[in-house]
This record gives structure tokens, sequence and C-alpha cells, in this order.
């Protein structure tokens, strides 16, 4: 999904968005639930700038109550997950990304309109 303001992603940008889910998304599954509080935290999509150098991670977290607590811990294990996502993929990147996590609230908004839809 493209704003009117943005230029369609490359298939470069594409490839290398969806190995960096792929990694990051086994990182997270590999600390557990418990390190983040019994909140199930899912690596929902990976938008990269052109140059590569930033990308956007969008996360949900179910249950919804617990997104707060693990956005902060995301936050604060932003250095950490970064260096394991550079080892995780030497191979295909000189340069690793800088991480900017964002929150998926594509399930909440669903679990809206069925409520509404249910009235």
């Amino acid at each position: 999904m493209t704003s009117l303001m943005e230029k369609p992603a490359s298939t470069r940008q594409l490839k290398v968005a969806r190995e960096i889910q792929k990694a990051l998304a086994e990182i997270i599954r590999s600390k557990g639930m418990a390190a983040w509080g019994g909140a199930l935290v899912t690596v929902s999509e990976v938008r990269i700038s052109p140059d590569l150098s930033v990308a956007k991670v969008f996360v949900s977290i179910f249950p919804s109550d617990h997104q707060q607590s693990v956005m902060a811990m995301l936050e604060e294990n932003l250095g950490r997950i970064r260096g394991e996502l550079g080892h995780a993929m030497a191979k295909q990147l000189r340069i690793v990304p800088e991480l900017v996590f964002l929150l998926d609230t594509s399930l909440d908004y669903a679990q809206h309109i069925e409520d509404l839809l249910k009235k």
C-alpha cells in the first residue's frame, strides 16, 4: 500500500523487506512470549526506504491490552534487535537499516468492524 506521494517500492526493496521481515519474525519468536509479557508479537509487514537505510517494521500484538508495554520493550531493545538482525543478514546486506517499530492496528480495526456488524 502506497500513498499518493510515495513511489511504488522497487523489486529490490520488496525482496529486502521480505527477508528483513522473516529474520525479525524469527528473532522475536526465539525470545518467546514470556519476553514480551505473555503477548503474541507478529511482524506483519516491513517497508524499507529506497536507499535501504530505514525499515519501518509493523508489529501486531495480541492481546491488544499489552500493546503499549510491548512497544516500549521493542524500543528499549532496539539496538540488540538490530544487532541480531545484522548477524542474521550479514551475507545479504552491507548495512543494517535503522529500525522503526510501528503498531499494526489492522486486527483491531477488523475486530471493530466485526463488532459493528454484529449490532
